[in-house]
């Protein structure tokens, strides 16, 4: 196998084509987390790749550093592929992502200095230590300063849960015990965990919190079993004001695990102190979980968060290009805003590798460009397209009912979406023209073939028309 060498602080394998500087690969390595975070999780991001460390390569694969065995073999079991994927995404010389035990790789570390610089901290195992901490202080996983409520898109699908969010977040007292959030996968159910704890510390100090996954509360209750320690668990899990869960699905079918946590839920709220929860699904929804801890999760209020509109999806784009303080065209951020509707961590990580490409190969950034980069992406987002698509995708662009499409109604602000509709189904599908007309309330094909010359004449002398047309147009192409 070809060796890595060290030459003018460049990174160069023999036998391959160079690769990119060191500071270069250490930038890539922060895409790839950001890549990662938003394919697996905020939190199991923080929880399981954070504390990763790039310690060097081996030919084309990358050597990440774990801080413990336990670590390691979550890391390759659970995410490995989520890792590879990415480096592919941001580099495409790479071809793998090896993970080591830093202790077990003394070479390596040696190394790190001629690769990355030396991380400043690491990151201690929370399987390996119950933290004894004073009150006002955050035990449990550790709160990502990117998920504030000051950063939180507020729209029709997510403002009641938002709302009392902040409700819980701002009160001395418990408002609602315990506040249940739930909703789809990336839907910003622990972005709201995470901007409650952080206004919890910034308005309540003195109160102290946990927050962490079911996952971790899990593992942390299963090594007090195993240690014999479930005095200082309980000690620690039943003294503080506010327990925050996030994903509680994840205990499911556990049943030691669920009958620990339903004691706690019942010594915190009988001490009146605040219980927060996320989940995939309302309470009553819960698989496998006993009636009644789902009787007990339902006590206060249930906030459910519904999928993204098109005006939330292109606010959270416009957010998050503000907040890296990145300038991407308008018409680029309206395609993903229309393209990917699946869910908000998707929708972010296609903008995140949009910039991870404009950086690292210097082109600039278009509706072209995006689609190349995203082909994958967007592929996987594709269906056949059929009239009625069209229809809806178009009367939600401009903002009209969709019963609009068929109606008589001749207003201009619905007539003109109307014949770009038709002029769209004429483009991007198979049928004849009074196929099409039968589509919008029985017009016959003159209609259809008026609207699409008009609408081509319009083209031709307004831009911003055009390109509304061309958004829609590459938004439902297949």
């Amino acid at each position: 196998m070809a060796q890595p060498q060290l030459v003018d602080k460049e990174i160069v394998v023999t036998g391959f084509d160079r690769l990119p500087p060191t500071s270069m690969l250490q930038d890539q390595w922060n895409m790839v987390k950001q890549v990662v975070a938003s394919d697996i999780g905020a939190s199991h991001s923080k929880s399981w790749i954070e504390p990763l460390e790039l310690l060097g390569l081996e030919g084309m694969t990358l050597v990440l550093g774990s801080p413990n065995s336990f670590a390691k073999d979550w890391v390759e079991n659970h995410y490995l592929d989520s890792l590879v994927k990415a480096w592919k995404q941001v580099n495409m010389v790479i071809q793998g992502v090896k993970i080591v035990i830093h202790e077990q790789h003394p070479v390596a570390i040696a190394n790190t200095n001629s690769i990355v610089e030396t991380a400043a901290h690491k990151n201690q195992d929370s399987f390996e230590s119950f933290e004894k901490e004073e009150p006002g202080s955050y035990t449990g996983a550790p709160l990502d300063n990117r998920f504030t409520f000051e950063n939180f898109v507020v729209g029709k699908p997510n403002e009641l849960a938002y709302a009392a969010a902040l409700r819980v977040a701002e009160s001395s007292t418990p408002q609602f015990n315990p506040l249940f959030l739930y909703g789809g996968v990336g839907l910003g159910k622990t972005h709201l965990m995470h901007a409650i704890a952080w206004k919890i510390r910034q308005c309540h100090p003195a109160r102290k919190v946990i927050y962490l996954s079911a996952e971790k509360f899990m593992y942390q209750f299963v090594r007090a079993l195993r240690y014999k320690d479930m005095v200082a668990f309980k000690d620690q899990f039943r003294a503080v004001d506010v327990l925050m869960i996030d994903d509680v699905q994840f205990i499911s079918g556990k049943d030691t695990t669920q009958e620990e946590f339903f004691h706690t839920f019942n010594a915190l709220v009988d001490k009146n102190h605040q219980v927060i929860v996320s989940a995939d699904k309302s309470p009553s929804d819960l698989e496998n979980i006993e009636e009644r801890l789902k009787s007990r999760l339902g006590w206060g209020l249930v906030a459910d968060i519904h999928p993204t509109t098109y005006e939330l999806r292109l606010g959270i784009l416009q957010a998050k290009a503000a907040a890296l303080n990145v300038k991407v065209p308008k018409e680029v951020l309206e395609f993903l805003a229309f393209k990917i509707t699946s869910n908000i961590r998707e929708l972010e990580g296609a903008l995140n590798r949009i910039l991870a490409h404009a950086s690292l190969v210097g082109r600039s950034i278009s509706l072209d460009t995006t689609q190349e980069v995203l082909r994958d992406l967007l592929r996987s987002n594709d269906q056949r397209l059929t009239v009625e698509e069209i229809q809806r995708k178009v009367a939600e662009y401009f903002n009209i009912k969709m019963s609009d499409m068929v109606s008589n109604r001749r207003m201009q602000n619905i007539a003109r979406p109307r014949q770009v509709a038709m002029y769209i189904a004429k483009q991007l599908t198979s049928k004849s023209l009074p196929e099409i007309g039968r589509k919008f309330g029985g017009r016959d094909h003159t209609t259809i073939l008026h609207a699409v010359r008009k609408v081509q004449e319009l083209c031709n002398e307004d831009f911003d028309f055009a390109n509304d047309v061309e958004i829609l147009k590459r938004s439902l192409q297949t």
